[in-house]
């Protein structure tokens, strides 16, 4: 039997067969939505599907590690997790509890540059508790949160640095990048996993602060998606949130900052594993804007399948590395575009890069065909299509595109992005944003004497 993934792409690849890839009144699966602001600037966006007696209530905070005061690098990942400990009326650690108990499959949270977002999906008739719960944790979390709390979350979030990163092979080179790539000062020259001085340097006063500035109904975005009657939804978003009061409009950087590179940056990092590595990256448009949607589609022609342009050079062809990809890293103030391959045992970073220059060199002098145009296009439409049937994806997708579009109905307008991209429109994008020498390259070079994680050698 084939998978719904499989299925969706064969319906996407039918359609622009029949219809040419410019077309953009072909049928889309309907998300309609309703969205409000309440009186105290808590944005409101409604989904009613009742395919399955569910609900997702995701709530999005405007505040990201880029919003970070300066020496607070990983405060906004330290604060997601101070938010599942208690409120003024949860109970420490009670908050997944009283979820579990209700039947909730689906909760959590993240940090990224641009936002925190929360999210649960319980039965239907259990919408109220979510309801509470984010709206205990938005208005009264200071009630509870104390020294001792604080403490043990920070101990939680250096933990998860020391895992994820500095005892995570190769962990350390995305450090390294992001401060190559983005200049001191710059909102996303920090990891939003935080560094430990910052975090230890931390103090309760500064958690008061951030939530006072930042964890208010003004800076806030609410979806609820699924099993659903509006009106009386409507009804408990008032109940609960309406009397949260409105707060002095928080600072949250929004403004693209441009990011411009005159030339070739090189580093060369030593690391404790068996295999070298390359990471090529150029700084690109930021999310939506001009360029981004057709990088996304330069991704697929370099990277995805057995016959993209890297794939069949570097691993079926020349059999020299083991993996390769390639991601458009859309962001609110601003992109980047990389490239990552892993060599197989002997080979050498700089040859690896010389493979990837060479293939690159091609797309700049002869662009791409229509048939990789056309394959990209419906892969990434069929991607987007398949990852809207969950509801959870679905909810967190309306907040995406209300944080950066500002309009949260705007997914046919997203797919829109991509069946509009011509094979003109991908050769441009890797002319104007993937140039030879202006970039940044990361030379990972095996060495048994180094942290596993990568260290900067002399003169990187």
């Amino acid at each position: 039997m084939r998978t719904t993934r499989a299925v969706a792409l064969a319906a996407v690849a039918a359609m622009m067969a029949l219809s040419g890839p410019a077309r953009a009144d072909q049928a889309l699966p309907s998300l309609p939505v309703v969205h409000y602001t309440l009186s105290n600037g808590l944005r409101v966006t409604l989904h009613e599907d009742h395919a399955t007696p569910t609900v997702t209530v995701n709530v999005w905070y405007h505040v990201g590690s880029k919003d970070e005061p300066e020496h607070r690098n990983g405060f906004a990942h330290l604060f997601e997790h101070l938010m599942f400990q208690g409120s003024k009326h949860v109970g420490e650690d009670r908050f997944f509890e009283y979820l579990e108990r209700a039947g909730a499959s689906d909760k959590n949270g993240t940090t990224n540059d641009d936002r925190t977002n929360y999210y649960e999906t319980l039965p239907s008739n259990q919408l109220e508790l979510a309801l509470w719960l984010e709206s205990d944790r938005m208005g009264f979390l200071l009630d509870h949160v104390d020294q001792a709390t604080f403490e043990s979350q920070r101990k939680v979030v250096l933990n998860e640095r020391r895992q994820n990163y500095e005892d995570q092979p190769y962990g350390m080179v995305r450090k390294y990048l992001r401060e190559a790539l983005y200049p001191s000062g710059h909102p996303y020259h920090n990891l939003t996993i935080g560094s430990p001085e910052d975090l230890n340097a931390a103090t309760l006063e500064d958690v008061h602060n951030f939530y006072k500035t930042y964890y208010v109904p003004n800076n806030a975005s609410l979806v609820i998606a699924g099993d659903i009657d509006q009106a009386a939804t409507r009804r408990l978003v008032d109940q609960y949130f309406g009397p949260l009061p409105r707060q002095p409009e928080p600072v949250v950087r929004t403004q693209p900052v441009a990011v411009t590179l005159d030339k070739e940056v090189i580093l060369h990092v030593d690391a404790g594993v068996e295999l070298a590595r390359v990471y090529v990256a150029w700084p690109s448009p930021p999310f939506f804007a001009e360029g981004d949607a057709a990088l996304d589609a330069v991704s697929e022609v370099l990277t995805s399948g057995k016959t993209s342009r890297l794939y069949k050079r570097l691993v079926y062809d020349l059999q020299v590395a083991k993996d390769v990809s390639s991601w458009q890293e859309s962001r609110q103030l601003g992109s980047h575009f990389q490239i990552m391959v892993t060599g197989k045992p002997g080979q050498p970073a700089e040859s690896l890069l010389s493979v990837i220059d060479e293939e690159l060199a091609k797309v700049r002098e002869g662009g791409v065909t229509k048939d990789e145009a056309d394959r990209a296009r419906i892969n990434l439409e069929a991607s987007l299509i398949f990852r809207m049937e969950g509801l959870g994806h679905r909810a967190d997708m309306f907040n995406l595109y209300a944080q950066h579009t500002g309009a949260p109905d705007y997914f046919a307008r997203d797919v829109g992005r991509y069946r509009a991209l011509t094979a003109a429109d991908l050769h441009n994008a890797v002319k104007q944003w993937l140039p030879q020498g202006k970039r940044v390259v990361v030379m990972v070079k095996p060495n048994p004497q180094a942290p596993r994680a990568g260290v900067l050698a002399s003169g990187g």
